[in-house]
């Protein structure tokens, strides 16, 4: 495994204290809920709601289909914002997109 990204940080501090970011991913704007972090395939990963902003696949209506899990490599300027840490009523501890959870919500 490679070292955490420089986002981790403030992606870990906003996870413990419930807390949304706002940040860069594939050039686009978002404001995201972490609710895990880990690894998979050697790479940092995050599970992250996204409460607002864009996305190339559009912000869905339906809150269970916000959930984003992307490399922490490819996030930028993270920023922890005011306002409230949102979920969705289908998130589960049971997250398969990670080989290894580092911390959870």
């Amino acid at each position: 495994m490679t070292p955490p990204p420089a986002a981790w940080e403030t992606l870990e501090q906003a996870l413990r204290q419930r807390r949304p970011v706002q940040a860069r991913y594939h050039d686009q704007q978002r404001v995201l809920c972490p609710h895990a972090l880990g690894w998979r395939h050697g790479r940092a990963r995050v599970l992250a709601y996204q409460a607002a902003g864009t996305s190339h696949t559009g912000l869905s209506a339906d809150p269970r289909q916000r959930w984003r899990s992307m490399f922490v490599d490819d996030i930028y300027d993270p920023v922890i914002i005011d306002g409230p840490w949102q979920t969705a009523n289908n998130y589960s501890g049971t997250i398969n997109s990670f080989d290894d959870i580092k911390i959870q919500a």
